[in-house]
């Protein structure tokens, strides 16, 4: 053989030599490291994602709960015509719950039972087509001026059931409105130092603090204002430094109370 055909042959068996085991371990570990911050960023980016979208359904249950609630509440002791009407014209109430009653004239009444959630009702009156917002939504069409009760409690979570917020109009059927609120208090805004003088709150009481009769007036016909405090579920608990429930408060002027700056 010679010289010239042996370096050839000598040449391309150093070329088709290939990867040594060490090399391709190495690759492979390579690969495996990428592969594995890969999949640590995907899984970051879904949990943000999730994190994110359950947040801001949450949003929207609050946004709605307080909405709907501000809406009636804030036309506590409404009546449309003063020259017809006056808080008076509110008709005495007892509902079906067996929590629910008030006096002619009156037009908050509430429970703050142990353990909690506490429940509030109020009540007004409205004229066919003026748009005031009763507590399921709808409005007044009947035609007629119409007295309504609207009462707001909170179902319980049961096992696997979240706790709902529900309102139920009259005697009607209660109707869920949002789910996954834990519980809900009410603190009624009075004035006890000079209430027939001065709408201003000097001080907040739940139901059971109220009173009828002495506290130098009725506490129930002398509300400015109601504080409204509601408990949902977190849906990032579980993770690291979150709780287990999410608490928003929100204070609602009364419009009879604050006139148009409610």
């Amino acid at each position: 053989m010679s010289a010239s055909r042996q370096r050839t042959f000598g040449c391309a068996t150093r070329s088709a030599r290939g990867f040594t085991l060490v090399e391709l371990m190495v690759a492979v570990a390579i690969a495996v490291f990428l592969l594995f911050g890969l999949g640590t960023v995907v899984q970051n980016v879904r949990r943000a994602n999730a994190n994110a979208s359950a947040l801001s359904l949450l949003q929207d249950q609050q946004r709605f709960a307080f909405t709907v609630l501000t809406d009636v509440i804030q036309a506590g002791g409404y009546f449309p015509d003063p020259q017809t009407y006056t808080g008076a014209s509110l008709p005495a109430y007892t509902g079906p719950n067996g929590w629910e009653s008030a006096p002619a004239g009156q037009p908050f009444f509430g429970n703050h039972p142990t353990p909690q959630p506490d429940n509030v009702g109020v009540r007004y009156m409205t004229a066919s087509g003026d748009g005031v917002i009763l507590c399921d939504g709808s409005t007044n069409t009947t035609g007629a001026v119409q007295t309504y009760n609207n009462q707001f409690s909170v179902v319980p979570p049961a096992g696997n059931i979240p706790g709902t917020l529900q309102c139920q109009l009259n005697a009607n059927a209660a109707v869920p409105l949002v789910y996954g609120v834990q519980s809900m208090t009410i603190y009624y805004g009075v004035n006890r130092t000079a209430p027939t003088s001065s709408y201003n709150v000097d001080t907040y009481l739940t139901a059971d603090q109220m009173c009828s009769t002495g506290c130098n007036s009725n506490d129930w016909n002398n509300i400015s204002a109601v504080r409204v405090k509601l408990e949902f579920n977190n849906p990032l608990y579980g993770q690291p430094g979150q709780a287990q429930y999410i608490t928003i408060e929100r204070v609602v002027q009364v419009m009879g109370r604050g006139g148009n700056y409610t």
